[in-house]
């Protein structure tokens, strides 16, 4: 947990005074959402090139990658069309 209070207090989002106050529902909402955040933005700046070779050695980032993918494919963050196909779907 003190990996999400210290970014939020460091850029004054949020006081200590205003973490203290919070029920455990929203904080535990705050935890999950970071949790998603880090989920949907692990392999930022990766191509699909980079995930396999990283997947040659490491064959876990395969399903971590698609469980990124499916999670931007719900909340809405579409992948940029590569070809004329694509972009037409």
């Amino acid at each position: 947990m003190v990996n999400l209070w210290i970014p939020l207090l460091k850029e004054g989002i949020i006081s200590y005074t205003e973490i203290k106050e919070c029920t455990r529902a929203e904080l535990l909402g705050l935890a999950a959402g970071l949790n998603n955040y880090n989920v949907m933005h692990a392999f930022d700046g990766y191509s699909e090139k980079d995930i396999s070779e990283m997947a040659k050695n490491n064959p876990s980032v395969r399903g971590d990658y698609a469980r990124t993918q499916a999670m931007k494919a719900k909340y809405g963050e579409k992948k940029a069309p590569t070809n004329f196909r694509e972009l037409l779907n």
